[in-house]
């Protein structure tokens, strides 16, 4: 075979791919264009970004893990697991619209369900919390933005329009159009409203430990503001020098 010869088997090769993923995953693709500042454009997306190739590899491990065709599955996601760095369970159930940015580090565990227009930045794991049977790992609605190095533990849901912020650790249920973040997760905010759109700013988020301690402190410099008010300025555990 010639160089010719291969040179055009290669790009007959690439352009049916080119041309089936941009049939079969043109949600996810928009999703890129959308979500990405980055994005230049459908082929550079097909081509350049592994988080649709790892989805491209899962809806083919998904498809055969339904048919039992167990093995086979796992063995397509390992390989797309090393070609991309993003590791994604054949058993996970995902809807249309996930954009994975980044995407190094990335875990979706066997049981997880992801909803519509989902955006998980790079280091997420949505994962089991022990070994136990079945459903094990998180269910998360539509519209739900996970922060860079953020873990989303256990069978848990999480509502729609829900924010999580980069290296939050989420534990519990958390309720629709919700901000979550900290150590265990903590509402930070929560709207009775949808809010319009997908909100990708999961660092600028409000931290409730922090608004506590400042109102805290807010007090005690009221009561000591008070105190001294009435000549009360010395620590009254402090003894006078006769």
């Amino acid at each position: 075979m010639t160089l010719t010869m291969l040179f055009i088997l290669l790009t007959l090769f690439f352009a049916v791919k080119i041309s089936i993923i941009s049939l079969l995953f043109q949600d996810e693709i928009k999703a890129t264009l959308d979500r990405d500042p980055a994005a230049t454009g459908p082929f550079s997306v097909v081509l350049t970004y592994p988080g649709l190739h790892a989805i491209v590899y899962h809806r083919l491990a998904h498809f055969l893990y339904k048919k039992k065709f167990i093995f086979l599955s796992r063995v397509i996601s390992q390989l797309a697991r090393s070609f991309t760095g993003i590791e994604i369970h054949a058993g996970a159930t995902i809807d249309k619209g996930l954009f994975i940015d980044h995407g190094m580090g990335v875990v979706i565990g066997e049981t997880a369900v992801l909803g519509k227009n989902v955006t998980l930045f790079q280091g997420v794991t949505l994962g089991g919390t022990g070994k136990e049977k079945g459903k094990r790992h998180p269910t998360l609605g539509d519209n739900v933005v996970v922060g860079a190095g953020a873990k989303v533990l256990g069978d848990i849901h999480i509502g729609n329009n829900v924010s999580v912020g980069a290296n939050a650790v989420v534990i519990r249920d958390v309720p629709s159009h919700s901000t979550v973040v900290g150590v265990p997760g903590r509402i930070a905010s929560r709207e009775g409203k949808k809010v319009p759109g997908i909100n990708l700013d999961h660092t600028s988020l409000p931290d409730p430990l922090t608004q506590a301690l400042g109102k805290l402190q807010d007090e005690i410099d009221k009561i000591e503001g008070e105190l001294k008010d009435f000549g009360i300025s010395e620590d009254p555990h402090k003894k006078h020098k006769s």
